[in-house]
Parts: structure tokens; sequence; C-alpha cells
């Protein structure tokens, strides 16, 4: 009677002991998925982001060249529409980048690349333009550098 009393208590202990191994294991299962899934929404957003921005910093000086060339003609009008799409473009992926990043400084950075982009068609000469688009180049690859590190 005690062999089999002994035999029941260490069957119980053991599937108590297993219960409590594997739960462990499911949990720490379910966090590493979760902060791999959560990396590669990053991924996605930082890089639509950076690409949304380059095309925006394009049509922006685009925008600028072809209002300087022919002020209020139809070329610098569908710049200025296309501009418009860009924006909204590059917006609606900072609110992704907003979304999935933590790092105060990560998405100060975002929005400074944004806000620099978004007034390079304000330039008042060529000088000035090019300053603008090389200070949105290097503002998109301080947050790109900034970034990267959270996806790695």
């Amino acid at each position: 009677m005690e062999t089999a009393v002994i035999a029941v208590i260490g069957t119980l202990l053991g599937a108590v002991v297993t219960h409590v191994f594997q739960r462990r294991t499911t949990e720490r299962t379910a966090v590493l998925t979760r902060a791999e899934q959560l990396r590669q929404e990053r991924i996605s957003a930082y890089s639509a982001f950076a690409g949304a921005l380059v095309d925006y910093r394009r049509g922006q000086n685009d925008r600028w060249y072809r209002a300087q060339r022919s002020p209020g003609s139809t070329e610098a009008e569908e710049a200025r529409i296309d501009s418009y799409r860009l924006r909204s473009s590059a917006h609606q992926a900072l609110i992704r980048v907003q979304l999935v990043c933590e790092e105060p400084q990560t998405l100060a950075l975002a929005s400074a690349a944004f806000e620099v982009t978004n007034c390079m068609h304000e330039a008042s000469d060529e000088d000035d333009r090019s300053q603008r688009s090389e200070q949105a180049r290097e503002t998109l690859s301080e947050f790109i550098g900034t970034a990267a590190p959270s996806v790695r």
C-alpha cells in the first residue's frame, strides 16, 4: 500500500512539475513571438516611412523647380498637387511609425524629418532649396541611424 501511495504522489508531483515547465515555455514562446512580430512591424513601418519621405523630398524639389521655371503654369500646378499626394503618403507612414515606436528620440527625428521635408518648397532661392533638401536627407539619415538598433 505504501508503495502505491508513493507511486501516486510521484506521478502527481511529476505531472505538476511538467505542467509548470510547459506553462513557462509557452509563456516564453508567446513573449518571443510578440517581440518578433513587433520587430517585423517596426521594420515595415520604418522602411515605408523612409521610402515615402524620399519620394516626398523628390516631389518637393520638383515642385520648387517647376514653380521657379514657370510660376502658375499647368506644370507647376501638377507638381504642387503631386506634392500634396506625396505629403499624404509620408504623413500616413509617419503615423505608422508613431504607432510602433517607443523611443522618444526616434519619434522626434521622424517628425523632424517630415517637417523639414514639408518646408522645402518654401525655399527662396537655389542655395536655400539645396540646403533644405540636404537637411531633409540628413535628418532622415539620423532617423534611420537611431531607429536601426531597435530592429536588429
